[in-house]
């Protein structure tokens, strides 16, 4: 039986994205359910800076710091912006006060998924993708063949390529938001 890039790679990354939501959903409605709703406030924070601790891995990876062993930065980035997105996306909850914290949502969405592109698909499909045309290869296809046999998803793979592209600007407009809405917090809590 053929082996499925879908199968083998994407649903994985699927799963992981579907138990982001599901963490989200039930977290925000276990903070309602207890009237805990407060320390979603406090759950923003602490996301918040989980994911600007995640980001040593990427000074790190250019070369603007020395210390700590890559695997386990990038590891630290993988877990600690996923924990704290989910934190981030609990604080957010179902409430829609201000257009602003939403944008930011949205954005710091769309970075999570292609940071789990980047992480998930990208080398495991590659992998794939070779070993399928070895396989076709050695049962003595020709090259028009192997690339007709591959082509489906050897597209897919071109398009998760490009997952950078998307990955460090959108991370840059989430910043961006993000900070605009911290400080309206600031502004409107009277903390400025």
């Amino acid at each position: 039986m053929k082996s499925s890039l879908w199968r083998e790679h994407v649903l994985p990354f699927g799963l992981l994205l579907g138990l982001l939501v599901a963490a989200t959903l039930g977290g925000d409605y276990l903070l309602h359910r207890l009237d805990l709703v407060w320390v979603g406030r406090y759950l923003g924070i602490a996301g918040t800076l989980l994911i600007i601790g995640a980001l040593y891995y990427s000074l790190r990876k250019r070369k603007l710091v020395r210390r700590s062993e890559p695997q386990a930065l990038l590891r630290f980035h993988e877990y600690g912006a996923w924990l704290g997105s989910l934190m981030v996306l609990i604080h957010a909850g179902i409430h829609f006060n201000a257009i602003l914290p939403w944008l930011a949502t949205v954005a710091m969405g769309v970075n999570v998924l292609s940071g789990l592109v980047g992480k998930l698909l990208l080398a495991q499909s590659r992998q794939h993708v070779q070993g399928q045309r070895a396989q076709f290869q050695l049962r003595g296809l020709s090259k028009a063949e192997v690339d007709k046999a591959v082509f489906w998803d050897a597209v897919a793979l071109g398009a998760m390529a490009q997952w950078r592209k998307v990955h460090i600007p959108i991370f840059i407009v989430f910043v961006v938001l993000a900070l605009g809405h911290i400080f309206s917090v600031f502004l409107f809590w009277g903390w400025v």
